[in-house]
């Protein structure tokens, strides 16, 4: 009869899986430390370090729902999707040194929560009580980035973004919408970004209407999300338009037309990329 074999048999010693964590680590280190190595070369490839933010708002979205697609086993979804911002963001950082400018004026806690989640601690993080006060240290700076709710507010900011000059509209966080998000606060995020850079999926425009009214916002609601301030007229209102991939703006002015309202004007003031859902089953879709 034939005797088991001892070594098939056993099943490894904590010191023998301690090994292989304490293994595992030091390879990862030595991965990040190789990451390092390469945007080095990048910015000896590109002849010098960034003058503007190294952000890249698709290529981050990209990454983000790959990271998700790809991801299993028991590591929560929110701890590798945090590890994964804090690297991409200290990376771009090192490229090109800038600070996250934060409207804190509907609540401090919700958005340093979201600045921390998607930028880390290593990026500067300066506060300010106010949508207008972010949007002009952005345009004063030479590449940082401006975080505003986007849930609209009492002011409409968004004027500012207007011109070929101006920052825009570049990113919307996060960029995976899931349940319970450590970081949910739905962030618009404000800056420069180079033409080839920019996320397309959602066209984001400033509309001023005059006749503004209940009937005019149920008529557009079914085609794009919307947020509202007040436009010097009474009946007046400054809109921030957001327009999926295949929206057709005029189609939406037209029907604030046909809802009895009046168009003044229309401004693109920025883009970013479709919303990525996560369902508490974890199936994924935009």
């Amino acid at each position: 009869m034939a005797s088991p074999s001892p070594a098939a048999a056993a099943p490894p010693s904590l010191a023998d899986l301690r090994r292989e964590i304490d293994t595992i680590d030091a390879q990862v280190h030595r991965l990040l430390m190789d990451r390092g190595e390469i945007i080095g070369r990048l910015i000896e490839a590109k002849g010098t370090v960034e003058s503007g933010s190294a952000f890249r708002p698709a290529r981050e979205a990209d990454m983000m729902r790959r990271l998700v697609d790809r991801h299993g086993g028991i590591l929560p979804l929110d701890t590798v999707e945090s590890i994964w911002r804090v690297i991409i963001a200290t990376f771009t950082y090192v490229q090109a040194p800038f600070s996250v400018h934060a409207d804190l004026a509907a609540g401090d806690a919700q958005m340093r929560d979201s600045a921390r989640f998607h930028f880390g601690f290593t990026v500067p993080f300066i506060p300010h009580m106010g949508a207008a006060g972010v949007v002009a240290a952005v345009a004063g700076s030479k590449g940082d980035l401006g975080l505003v709710p986007a849930l609209g507010g009492a002011q409409a900011w968004w004027s500012a973004l207007e011109g070929d000059g101006a920052p825009k509209i570049i990113a919307r966080l996060p960029f995976v919408d899931r349940p319970d998000h450590p970081a949910a606060l739905p962030v618009f995020v404000v800056s420069r970004a180079a033409d080839d850079a920019m996320a397309r999926g959602v066209a984001m425009w400033s509309l001023r209407v005059s006749g503004w009214s209940a009937a005019a916002a149920r008529a557009i609601a079914p085609l794009a999300e919307v947020a509202v301030a007040p436009d010097r007229a009474f009946d007046g209102a400054a809109l921030l338009v957001s327009v999926p991939d295949g929206g057709d703006i005029a189609a939406i002015a037209d029907t604030l037309v046909k809802a009895g309202a009046s168009v003044r004007a229309t401004a693109l003031v920025g883009s970013h990329a479709t919303r990525y859902r996560v369902s508490r089953d974890g199936a994924a879709g935009n």
